[in-house]
């Protein structure tokens, strides 16, 4: 890839690009050895090797890591007050990536941290249908005709029905326990559940504000707890902990 040395650094996160250009006319960068002090210079991404005071550099035009998102972190970029879900990629390289779609405040689980636009675009555009997988704990009395209600579409207090979700009830704790795998079986979802509570899988294709809150409202119902588990063919790692990530490439996604 041709890219201007100073869109290079900036990029990788040497600062904002007349950050990246006093950097280079300090006289601190080199390409294949040879110091430079022009910030306007083209180099080749995958060819040159650019240094930073003596220290290499590595260049990703994309970056994509699946984060376990925990409760209490913003889904935002960046927030001048509040610890947001990118401010958790330690490791990453580019300044520019942003989270795929958002998650409330206190819903936990899968989102995908990148920088590619085309990507995010094709997973949250509505005509898309994109399947997101969500488990939630439910305090109230579902009526018996849930399962067709969601699939029918419900009143959420828009212009719109809501578009047809999938929902499978385990009506109690020892329910779900006896259908799902030890492997699959989530230990923070089964810290916010009792006895008393449904546990809940939906599936919906689109993403409005509080959608799958007001949809359990809608029957009378409230949500205790809601975790995001898959998005498209994109499942989260059960492996990784709340607030752990892990760096994947976009054929694990679309």
């Amino acid at each position: 890839m041709i890219i201007r040395i100073d869109k290079y650094l900036a990029d990788s996160g040497f600062g904002t690009r007349s950050e990246v250009r006093s950097l280079v006319k300090s006289g601190s960068v080199s390409i294949n050895e040879e110091v430079i002090k022009d910030a306007g210079l083209r180099i080749d991404s995958e060819k040159d090797q650019i240094k930073v005071r003596g220290k290499a550099v590595s260049y990703s035009e994309y970056e994509y890591y699946m984060l376990h998102k925990p409760a209490g972190v913003i889904t935002a970029s960046s927030d001048k007050r509040e610890r947001t879900v990118v401010d958790l990629i330690d490791s990453k390289k580019r300044r520019d990536l942003f989270p795929v779609g958002r998650l409330d405040r206190d819903t936990e689980g899968l989102l995908l941290i990148t920088n590619d636009g085309d990507l995010a675009h094709r997973l949250l555009a509505p005509g898309k249908h994109v399947d997101k997988k969500y488990m939630a704990v439910i305090s109230g009395e579902l009526p018996n005709d849930a399962t067709a209600l969601f699939e029918a579409g419900l009143d959420i207090g828009d212009d719109k029905l809501t578009k047809p979700a999938r929902l499978k009830v385990y009506d109690t704790k020892k329910e779900y326990l006896e259908s799902i795998s030890k492997e699959l079986r989530d230990e923070y979802l089964l810290e916010h559940c009792r006895d008393t509570d449904h546990i809940c899988e939906i599936i919906i294709t689109e993403g409005r504000y509080h959608e799958i809150k007001r949809m359990f409202e809608a029957t009378n119902c409230k949500v205790e707890y809601l975790k995001r588990y898959a998005m498209g063919r994109l499942e989260l790692d059960m492996n990784l902990k709340l607030g752990e990530y892990k760096a994947i490439k976009r054929e694990d996604i679309y």
